[in-house]
């Protein structure tokens, strides 16, 4: 599979996005929007690889999302004895939520090809619990992430969906975005020694001079998720647990802090793609966050991950 440079030219808290590398397709690997501290992101900057911004602004077609993933109210799961289902959709905030062996059970009923074999030993690795105080007000939510889950890569991600109650084809799509799928997918590359986790000092992984910040295939950011290292970077899913856990802490109203800071309108609970957008660009529906989220739905409107160059056995 050819290598492809990604570039993007989108405003990063008055930075501008740096080349990249990718193997296999354009994945973002972050724009600075990895930001976990309470008070909301820090305003450092760092070079990201980026993928090619989209123009669609499409709606989802049929077969994607439900109108849950806009935040409407969706049906609680199904209880435990129930039949596995065939599509995880969005569930409103306040949600019964189903347990990370619950999904487990549903997933592998249900099995899936592996389709990216660079993630073999990733996927069969498990994770690690984090610092609840990661999640601000969420804290309750920080204590179910753990990464306690192998399988392929597509059981992971609807997993992952499944724990937190997103519509799996929104993770798909933006699992795309931000790494191809591939969990040995590095970003942000910064000249700060001590935003480098331990193994990935200044210089490691190919620039001099200069460490990844983000890991794996939603890109977790080492300096803002510290306690979810090395899981993070060794797990599969625990990159994806981690990365939906902060998406349905948001979802569900528990991110205040956006209110406190630039933003295209004030924050508030169920809206599912205001939440992806946070993911990417730290900020609530500012223009980056946007170009991010026309990103994903042109990924998830073309199902990406169905076509025949996504797929790497």
């Amino acid at each position: 599979m050819r290598a492809e440079v990604c570039l993007r030219s989108a405003r990063r808290w008055g930075v501008i996005a740096a080349v990249a590398i990718v193997v296999g397709g354009c994945g973002t690997a972050s724009d600075g929007g990895r930001y976990r501290g309470l008070g909301g992101p820090s305003t450092a900057a760092s070079d990201a690889p980026t993928a090619q911004a989209s123009a669609s602004t499409a709606a989802t077609p049929a077969g994607g999302p439900t109108a849950s993933a806009a935040g409407n109210p969706a049906a609680s799961p199904p209880g435990a004895g129930a039949a596995a289902p065939s599509h995880f959709s969005t569930l409103k905030p306040g949600a019964a939520l189903p347990s990370g062996s619950q999904c487990a059970s549903w997933v592998r009923a249900r099995p899936r090809k592996e389709n990216k074999g660079v993630n073999r030993t990733y996927n069969n690795t498990t994770g690690q619990r984090i610092d609840t105080s990661l999640f601000g007000e969420g804290a309750s939510l920080a204590k179910r992430v753990d990464g306690q889950f192998t399988g392929t890569t597509a059981e992971i991600l609807r997993w992952s969906a499944c724990k937190w109650g997103i519509d799996e084809d929104i993770v798909n799509a933006q699992a795309a975005i931000e790494s191809w799928w591939r969990q040995t997918t590095v970003g942000d590359f910064g000249t700060d020694a001590g935003a480098c986790p331990e193994g990935h000092g200044l210089g490691v992984d190919g620039q001099a001079g200069k460490c990844p910040q983000s890991y794996g295939i939603l890109q977790n950011r080492y300096p803002y998720m510290k306690t979810a290292f090395p899981g993070a970077m060794r797990s599969t899913a625990m990159n994806a647990d981690l990365g939906y856990g902060f998406w349905r802490n948001c979802f569900e109203g528990h991110e205040t802090w956006l209110n406190t800071v630039e933003r295209g309108q004030q924050y508030a609970a169920g809206d599912a793609w205001g939440c992806v957008g946070r993911w990417f660009s730290g900020r609530w529906h500012t223009d980056a966050g946007e170009q991010y989220v026309a990103r994903v739905r042109d990924y998830l409107n073309q199902r990406i991950w169905e076509t025949p160059n996504f797929q790497q056995p």
